[in-house]
């Protein structure tokens, strides 16, 4: 069965919209830079929308304690199925622990980035499959854990020269031409001169689709995009 996406949505883009994706995720609450809970926590939301917390600020002198009141409160109030900790500054100890408690504590499934789930039995969020590399090949490290697969169509540039490989990234909409690799679900195009040579790789909405179909074969839950860049 093909899995439908949870759409990140922020705040401004529900005022400009005035609707919910079919699946909606709550992006934008974060450690507070003034008090030492959360900022833009959601009023309203659909229920079974997702609430994505991440560490855009710092985690600096936050209360854990607090924080759980909050997000029980909130998850409770709008009937939330999940939060999805987007924590990418890894190793911070009080970060590791508020991840446990979260995880321990909340009524709803938690689920945590790589970058602090090594060391918990609960969900984890991945980051996108880069275009280089097969969905099976970049999964198997999490095989037994629940994954959510973060979705984009960004790309990435991978010069070759003398002294090895290089990767860069390349952002959504850079490309539009170019040969279809169907086992890793994107285009590409080469370019070389005297000393080196560079393979540009991106996703068209098609490519997206396809890796969607095999990142729920391959036994992926959940999946979520950005609404700004994945909507119709």
């Amino acid at each position: 069965m093909a899995i439908v996406p949870f759409l990140a949505v922020t705040e401004a883009e529900i005022r400009k919209n005035s609707s919910y994706p079919q699946k909606t995720a709550w992006m934008g609450c974060t450690f507070s830079s003034w008090n030492p809970g959360l900022s833009n926590l959601p009023f309203s939301l659909p229920p079974e929308s997702a609430l994505i917390l991440t560490d855009q600020t710092p985690f600096s002198g936050h209360d854990p304690d607090m924080i759980l009141r909050q997000l029980e409160g909130c998850i409770q109030r709008l009937s939330c199925c999940a939060l999805v900790l987007d924590l990418q500054r890894s190793g911070v100890p009080e970060v590791a622990e508020l991840t446990r408690l979260l995880s321990e504590s909340l009524p709803c499934p938690v689920i945590v980035s790589a970058c602090y789930g090594q060391d918990i039995s609960c969900p984890v969020f991945l980051p996108p499959v880069p275009p280089s590399v097969p969905a099976e090949e970049y999964l198997k490290a999490w095989k037994g854990r629940e994954i959510w697969l973060e979705l984009a169509l960004d790309g990435e540039i991978i010069t070759l020269t003398s002294k090895g490989a290089q990767t860069t990234p390349l952002p959504c909409g850079c490309e539009e031409d170019g040969f279809s690799d169907k086992p890793l679900h994107c285009h590409y195009h080469t370019e070389t001169d005297a000393d080196s040579a560079r393979f540009t790789l991106w996703r068209t909405r098609e490519d997206l689709d396809d890796l969607i179909s095999e990142a729920a074969q391959l036994g992926v839950a959940e999946m979520i995009g950005l609404y700004q860049e994945l909507a119709m």
